[in-house]
This record gives structure tokens, sequence and C-alpha cells, in this order.
């Protein structure tokens, strides 16, 4: 059996970037850099067989002459001769992988189809399409590892519970009982970056000395954020990696940066205190990345500058907003009082901060005026603004559904307006652009 599993291009929508004035360009976001950690982790799920990464985000981003995607994908089926075709879609990218699949079938109809990802977890109903065998929702280690084996033993699909199959026109969920799939500590799978090596110089944040890569100590997040999909997407629960499994992988990674892709870095406070004794003790030497909240930060000073003083460079941290009353709105449980004490905090440490901001649509001239007024006056090294969207799978998403004006799920990845704007639409953008010139730093992250 051969499985070829391929990463979805992302989403080229970006409203902020092609309203924004002229000198703000260079700082906006036009990409997220980084490998398939969920493709690679799913990879190891299935080491047994023969198994291709194709990252089609890094293929673009290295080679934008390359092929378009329906070209791509059937010169791959061409090529690899797969007996099995996965992907893995979020909201902004959901319609992109049907297209893979559609291709799929279109080059080979006997060819298994398969599709999972965050947005097949929150949104199931959505994902439908008749080139679509099987759909999974939540991890899908256990999972794949079966459809791999019903279909080299030629094996109903149907015996195996808890996945979505194609019949009748809709999805339809197997019946049984599933197995359990502890993806942080008994079936943690250990991600083989050599699939994925040809891309590595894809992975290089610009103006960075060398690529970086991802590793997740965590999955999920304990806090409730009404515009975020993650603990939703995860029932509400969270779950640690081991200290030492943590420290192995370090080991092996061969990247001299590595990005923590968890939701928030610094959860448990004792257990990353350990995770960075282990670390001085082993003597690893690398430069991290990672996301810490602001009252997390403040409130543990100390551990903060330990992990300073063993690579931490880089910091991303959510603030979005300055004014009480909206971090209430959004149930973001940290006060904009603690904004300037964890900048400070943060740069005393030699860390690059970038902090981030989310617009919402209601946003008035003199809103903006009044956004532009404090990040000047509590600038970071790195600032990111983007637009407070409605998240399919959010509880913000429920609040303003009936609001909502845009559809395109294309759309849905914070840089475009999907709500209606207090502002004419093309103002709107201008000004969130122009917060992006808001910064003490001259590269971008």
């Amino acid at each position: 059996m051969k499985v070829l599993l391929i990463n979805t291009p992302r989403s080229p929508y970006n409203g902020i970037l092609k309203n924004a004035p002229k000198e703000a360009k260079p700082f906006i976001h036009k990409k997220l850099i980084g490998p398939p950690l969920g493709l690679l982790t799913l990879a190891a799920a299935i080491k047994d067989y023969e198994v291709i990464v194709f990252d089609t985000k890094a293929e673009y981003d290295l080679y934008p002459d390359s092929p378009g995607l329906e070209t791509l994908v059937e010169n791959l089926i061409n090529k690899h001769k797969p007996d099995i075709v996965g992907t893995t879609v979020i909201t902004s990218e959901l319609y992109y992988g049907i297209t893979i699949l559609k291709t799929v079938k279109k080059t080979n109809p006997e060819i298994t189809t398969v599709i999972g990802g965050q947005y097949v977890t929150i949104r199931l109903q959505d994902c439908f399409d008749e080139s679509i065998d099987i759909a999974i929702q939540g991890h899908a280690g256990q999972k794949m590892l079966d459809i791999i084996k019903a279909k080299e033993n030629n094996i109903s699909f149907k015996t195996i519970p808890g996945i979505h199959i194609n019949e009748n026109g809709r999805f339809e969920k197997t019946k049984g009982k599933e197995k359990p799939w502890d993806i942080t500590n008994e079936n943690f799978l250990m991600p083989d970056r050599s699939l994925i090596e040809k891309w590595r110089e894809a992975y290089r944040v610009p103006n960075a000395p060398s690529p970086t890569t991802y590793l997740y100590s965590s999955i999920g997040c304990p806090f409730k954020c009404t515009f975020c999909s993650i603990w939703n997407e995860n029932y509400g629960n969270y779950f640690m990696r081991s200290i030492e499994s943590l420290v192995d992988e370090l080991k092996h990674i061969d990247y001299d940066i590595v990005r923590f892709a968890d939701a928030n870095t610094i959860v448990d406070v004792d257990f990353i205190d350990k995770l960075f004794s282990r670390i001085e003790e082993e003597k690893i030497k690398k430069e991290y990345i990672m996301d810490i909240r602001a009252d997390v930060a403040v409130n543990n000073p100390k551990l903060i500058e330990k992990l300073a003083r063993n690579g931490l460079k880089v910091v991303i941290c959510g603030f979005e907003s300055y004014k009480e009353a909206e971090l209430n709105k959004y149930n973001k449980n940290s006060a904009a009082s603690y904004i300037d004490k964890a900048i400070q905090l943060f740069h005393n440490n030699g860390i690059m901060l970038r902090g981030n901001y989310v617009i919402p649509t209601d946003y008035t001239l003199e809103d903006f005026k009044a956004m532009a007024d404090y990040a000047s006056s509590h600038k970071v090294a790195y600032a990111g603004y983007t637009i407070l969207t409605p998240m399919p799978g959010t509880k913000y998403y429920k609040e303003v559904e009936s609001q909502i004006i845009d559809h395109d799920l294309r759309k849905y990845n914070f840089f475009n307006a999907v709500l209606p704007t207090s502002l004419p639409i093309m103002e709107f953008y201008k000004n969130v652009g122009a917060l992006w010139l808001i910064r003490k730093g001259k590269d971008v992250i």
C-alpha cells in the first residue's frame, strides 16, 4: 500500500494587504511559514507503509511558477501511483482540500480519498463532496492505519469504528467503539521531518539565520476565548506531553530554530520550568519561539528569565485589545493592564515580542486613532493587526451568524472582513493596514 499525503495551499485572500498603504505592505503577513506537522505526525502512524508527503505551500513558496493545483496533483498521482490519498484542512483551505481530492478521483477513481483536519472536526457537514470516500474527525493516526489495513485486505471500511463514509449522498458514521488514542503520551508519534527535507528552505522566516520547524508540547487549550475554535475543537480538553518525550524530540531535531506550536505554551508553569531545567541539563542549544499570554508572563518573571537564558528568542502574545470591555467580550480573562508590563518584561530579557491585536469591523475613525495612539505608546518589536472574524465552530460565530455577509471560506483567515464594516470597506482595510507600521523592529515574522 502506498499513501500520498498532500498539504493544501494557503488561501491568497488578504483584504488588509491589498488595500494597505504602500509603506505598510512589507510588514503585513502574506503567509504562515512552517512545516505540516499534522501530516508528519499522521505519516508516523503509518510508517510501516510507503508514505509520501507533499507540501504544496512550500512548493509554491520555493517555486512560484509551479503548475496550478489540479495539474500539480494530477502529476503527483501519475508519478507516485498511490492507493490512498489524504489531505487535512483548516477553514480557509477547505475548498483547496476538496479540489485536491476531486482531482485525485478524476485522475484515478480507484484511489481511496480521505479528508481530515480542524475544519472536518468542527464542521463535518460543510466538507462533503462526492470525491471524498472517508472523513476523519479528531486525531487520525489509528483510524488512518485501520483504513490502510482494510483496503490492503479488501475489508469493508464499515468495519472501522468512528469514521465517516461517503454513502447515500452524505457522510455516515460507522458503528462500533473507537479505540482510545492519546496523541500526547501513549500514542505520541515522533514526526519524520526527513519526509519534507526537500522544502527545508521554505520554512525560513525572512531574515532568520536558518529554517524553523514545529514541535507541540500540548494539545487543546484551557482558555475559552469566544473567537477561538481550538478549545472547541478539542471539546474543552487540554493534554500535555511528558517532559522526557519533549527532551528526546529536541535531541533528534536537526533544526536550530523550534517553534512551539501550542495554543499557549505556558499553561502549567511547573511543567515548563522542569522542561527547561532538563534542557539545561542536556545542554540542548536551540532558539525557541513560543505563544505566551501577557498575564502568565507578568505573573512568572523568573520563568521568563529562565526561558530567555535557554534560547527563547521570540514570543507571540495575543494582546487582542487594550479595551477592557472588548477583552471581557472575548472572554480573554486577562486585563489590559498586563500589556505594558509584559512588553517591558520581554524586552528586558532580550526577547523579541510580537504583539497581536484584533480589530472589530465596527471600528470608526475615532477607534482607529485611539488604537494607533495606544499602540504607538506600547511599541513591540513586531506587531500584528488582524480582523475579528467569526470562525465557524466558535462561540462568536454563533452570536453573529445572522450578520455575516460573506460566506466564502477562503476569506476566513483573519485578513478579510466578512461582517459589515462601519467605515466603507476599502477605508476600513486601509486603516487596519496602516496600523502595521507601528512597531519597533524593521523585520517581519
